[in-house]
């Protein structure tokens, strides 16, 4: 199968993700600049969330930018992580009207860590599909930020429970390391 399809369909569906989110941001209710205080929470949840649909929209790109075909258990990993991915505006929503509650916090963690390992297997099954010696492989080698990152995100989850500012810290951390672009598919194709 064509990956061609998977991109374009992924691409699809991480833009409705987007605008999903967009629209659950409201406006003060008064037309006075002050006002804007009060939903400040809930824009920097909106940014966060942004920046995390955008880091996974770049490297899926560029991830199966080295992939020629698919198969069925790929797309089935794909949809995965598109589902864990559908659920980052309802956590950024929730935690964008409670940002230092322990509940939100948590979800918001969880359903990055979730994400994170969806992403996880959809990688560990193009690697295979693509074998052992493929630029893909080469590129990811051990994937130590990935790894990293799961640790963080169990770390932010669990501190969600004692010091739900310990765990945004950690959300904005991992988001600012996978902030700088990922050069590793760009490094062994040498491409830009």
């Amino acid at each position: 199968m064509d990956r061609g399809r998977v991109e374009a369909f992924s691409d699809g569906v991480i833009a409705i993700i987007i605008t999903i989110m967009v629209l659950e941001l409201r406006p003060p209710h008064m037309a006075d600049l002050a006002e804007l205080r009060s939903v400040l929470p809930a824009f920097l949840a909106y940014v966060l969330s942004f920046i995390y649909l955008g880091i996974y929209w770049s490297n899926h790109h560029h991830m199966l930018h080295v992939v020629n075909t698919v198969t069925g258990p790929i797309l089935w990993a794909n949809l995965h992580l598109l589902f864990w991915l559908s659920l980052i505006p309802f956590a950024t929503a929730w935690m964008g009207e409670h940002p230092l509650s322990t509940a939100p916090v948590a979800l918001y963690g969880a359903v990055l860590f979730l994400s994170a390992m969806a992403w996880s297997i959809l990688s560990s099954l193009l690697v295979r599909h693509e074998g052992p010696d493929s630029a893909l492989a080469k590129a990811f080698g051990s994937d130590i930020k990935g790894k990293a990152s799961l640790i963080a995100y169990a770390l932010g989850i669990a501190a969600a429970f004692f010091l739900p500012l310990l765990s945004l810290a950690l959300y904005i951390a991992v988001a600012t390391v996978w902030l700088v672009p990922d050069r590793r598919i760009e490094r062994v194709l040498n491409i830009s």
